[in-house]
């Protein structure tokens, strides 16, 4: 017989006890945040106890909740949000930490608990610049190893820091600061009344 939500999440706050900070349920899943100093006994503990068996990491990605909720959110800025599968138990949990330096964002690695957690750790670090304390080879893994910054905080620009271009010149790639002029850009909400009639 399936676990109910609710009984997932009694048995995750029996098994993590006082390593959870909080748990909620929201649509129909649970989420569940740990402290940043036993969030590998609290993953090791969810892959292991009879009563989780989370044995599958999906996915873990990084966050960065600076203006989140208009600004009005206080606490850390980056979390790790990992999604976790019971094949067992026929249930899936939300697991989020809070990296607790918002200038150099630090947790611990989840490589040596599940193998699946190398690339996307590579990816938080490389587009949130969240260090995975113990990953074997954390270094960047979508944008080029000279590229400055990371792409996905919120105060990156838009347009970014430099460009990168094919020069046929000097035969090589070269880099160069931004190219486009900064510009707010504003949906088009009302159309001529012509618009889309030549089709």
């Amino acid at each position: 017989m399936p676990m109910t939500l609710e009984s997932l999440s009694i048995a995750v706050k029996n098994a993590l006890g006082d390593a959870i900070v909080d748990v909620s349920e929201r649509l129909g899943e649970l989420t569940v945040v740990v402290k940043p100093q036993g969030y590998v006994a609290a993953m090791t503990v969810l892959r292991d106890h009879p009563d989780c068996h989370f044995e599958q990491l999906i996915d873990l990605c990084g966050m960065d909740y600076s203006g989140y909720g208009d600004g009005l959110r206080e606490g850390a800025r980056f979390a790790v949000v990992t999604h976790l599968l019971s094949v067992t138990n026929n249930q899936r949990l939300r697991v989020r930490v809070f990296c607790p330096d918002d200038d150099l964002p630090v947790v611990a690695s989840m490589v040596e608990i599940w193998p699946a957690a190398n690339w996307f750790e590579r990816e938080a670090f490389d587009l949130f610049g969240i260090v995975f304390e113990g990953h074997p080879d954390l270094r960047r893994i979508l944008t080029d190893y000279g590229f400055i910054g990371h792409p996905f905080r919120k105060d990156f620009p838009l347009s970014g820091n430099v460009e990168m271009r094919y020069d046929p010149t000097q035969q090589r790639v070269i880099y160069q600061p931004v190219s486009i002029e900064p510009r707010e850009i504003v949906p088009r909400i009302v159309r001529d009344e012509s618009y889309g009639a030549g089709r």
